[in-house]
Order: C-alpha cells, then structure tokens, then sequence
C-alpha cells in the first residue's frame, strides 16, 4: 500500500511525534542521519501521506501528525521489537521474585511497577473479576408488591436488594423466572450478567412469560449490584495530566470518570472470545467515546490456556507503542508464573 519511501518518512514522523509532542516538519526529518531525502521529496511525500488518510495537519503550519490511521499502520507494520535494559529487568525479576503472600498486595504493586516504567496509567482486572461467578439467585416475596432478590456468588457472598414485583405477576411466574435464571446463568462470571439478561434470557421470557417487559425491568435492577472495586487496580491515573494533549479539563474529567466506573473498566478491558496475546486498539477503535482520542494496550494472564485477568495501559495516542508492548510482554509472562502458585 505504502512504498518504501513512505513508510520510511511515516515510521520517523512517528517516533519524533512520540518524543515532542510537536507537529513534525519536513526539515527536521531530513535532518534526521537514517532518512536521507530533501525537505522537498519528504514534503511531497507527506502531502500524499495525508491525502491517503495517515497524517493530520492540525494548523496551517507545515508540520503534521499522525491520524489514527496512521498509528494503527505504525503498530502494524513499523514498529520495532522492544527489549527491557538490564535495569529494567531486574526491577521486574526482583519484584517477582519477593512471591507476595497476598494477592491483591501483589496486584496493587504490579499496577505500580507498570505505571512506573511506563508513566501512564495502568489498569489490572484481577483474577476474582473472572472467576465470581453466580452460584445461585432467588426472589423471595415479602409482600404483595415487594420481594427480595438474593445473590450467592461463587466465592460464598451473599448479596440482597429489595425489588419492586410488576402488578399482575403472580408467585407461579416469579419461581419460573428463578428457576430459568438459575438454569442459565449459574456459574456465568458477574460481569457477565447483564449481557446474557438480555440476550437468551430475554428470549426465551419473551416465549414463555407473560409480563415480560415489566419482569426485564425488575431483574435489571435485581442483577444491578455492582462487582467488588478489589478486582479492579489503578495506578498512575494522574500521569494523565502531564501530557500536553490532555491539558483540556473536560476532556480528562471524562477520562477520570470512565476510571472510577468498575463495570466500564471491565467491559473495555475484558478479552474477546479468542483474543490472546497483546491488543492494540488506537482512538476511535475503543468502544468508549470517553478515551476516543486515547490508545489502550492490553495483555491477558492465563493458567493452561484459561484467562485469569488482563493488564492494559492508557496513554495518549501518542504512546511509545514499542516500550509499552514489550514491558506488557514481560510482565504478563512472569505475572502468570507467578499466579500458577495460588492455581496449581
């Protein structure tokens, strides 16, 4: 798609985009020892680099940066392997190497360590996020208009919340819903639970159950308990206000407000179906519109094949892609060493 010239000129608007945060010019990157072209043939090719979507010129200056586009091209096919120096490497092996007692102790400090290295924010959805599941759900009637819904998870907690019965729903279909949710999502992990409400669950009520809108509307609130912040680690959220992008205060209230919504958190960095190793997902690629103009790396940590939790770092969309990719690589690998502890 990009001839070599091209792509030679991109990758370095690329990292001196990284390094400045300045609109590169074509100057500066013929001065540049591994480039070797004119001002003017790198000018030229920059203009055809933004006709073709893969620059941005955010002023009427001459300088460019990279679009979406262009960073996801970056990722794809320009960006070199990245190794950890000595140091580096042996503040994660010695970190390791303690083998914590405490699990959430060790996730807290590895959320640390990870913002630390990188300086952006780090986010980990810890192996409970994953494995409480729903151990059973009930609804007990209080009064005519009143019950209790009961949910036991499967790590042995017990939560309750008074839901209002639809008027004309009778006892007979209150224990059909209970007996079709027990059916169906018994062992489905929580964070799940309002997806599969409204998919097969609200199917196969529609089929089946009368009152069906009213019943949806009841469980949606029965279900609505939000899962323990303890699966959910931050750190280094402030480092989001050293970079010039984010110097727009309603923009980073948006990104602060997306951290403090467990759910969210959990839906943007779940794995997909199939999904393993490290994802990439640059500006508009995430589903939130809240980091539209952020890019997310994530990497998942498993036990024989089954994933335990994920790891990811948010940063601006220009992010040392290469660093941040090869720290997750590191990192992911020894976080699941060492969890094979608890799991084994």
């Amino acid at each position: 798609m990009l001839t070599d010239r091209q792509r030679m000129i991109l990758n370095a608007i690329v990292d001196d985009y990284i390094r400045s945060a300045e609109p590169v010019g074509s100057r500066s990157i013929s001065k540049r020892g591994d480039v070797g072209y004119s001002p003017a043939t790198i000018r030229n090719e920059m203009a055809d680099l933004e006709e073709l979507g893969f620059l941005e010129q955010p002023h009427t200056s001459a300088g460019r940066i990279p679009s979406h586009k262009g960073y996801r091209y970056y990722v794809d096919h320009l960006a070199s392997s990245f190794s950890l120096n000595a140091a580096e490497l042996h503040l994660m092996k010695s970190f390791f190497a303690e083998k914590l007692n405490v699990m959430e102790q060790m996730i807290q400090h590895t959320a640390g360590i990870l913002s630390q290295m990188t300086n952006y924010t780090s986010i980990l959805l810890g192996p409970e996020v994953f494995h409480t599941s729903l151990r059973h759900f009930q609804l007990l009637p209080l009064h005519e208009d009143q019950a209790v819904a009961i949910i036991v998870t499967s790590t042995g907690q017990v939560e309750n919340k008074i839901v209002s019965i639809p008027k004309g729903v009778s006892v007979s279909e209150l224990e059909q819903v209970v007996n079709l949710l027990n059916k169906k999502l018994v062992n489905v992990p929580l964070y799940k639970l309002k997806t599969r409400l409204y998919t097969e669950i609200g199917e196969e009520m529609q089929r089946h159950i009368s009152h069906y809108e009213d019943l949806m509307s009841m469980l949606d609130i029965a279900l609505n308990n939000e899962p323990d912040h303890r699966g959910v680690y931050l750190s280094g959220t402030t480092h989001m206000l050293n970079q010039p992008e984010f110097k727009d205060v309603d923009k980073v209230r948006e990104i602060f407000e997306l951290l403090e919504q467990t759910p969210a958190l959990m839906k943007l960095m779940a794995p997909a179906p199939g999904e393993h190793g490290i994802q990439v997902k640059i500006g508009t690629e995430n589903t939130h519109e809240a980091i539209s103009n952020c890019s997310l790396i994530t990497a998942t940590y498993s036990i024989d094949g089954k994933a335990l939790g994920s790891i990811g770092i948010l940063g601006p969309t220009r992010m040392e892609y290469a660093r941040v990719i090869g720290i997750l690589n590191v990192l992911s690998h020894d976080l699941t060493k060492l969890l094979s502890h608890w799991y084994k």
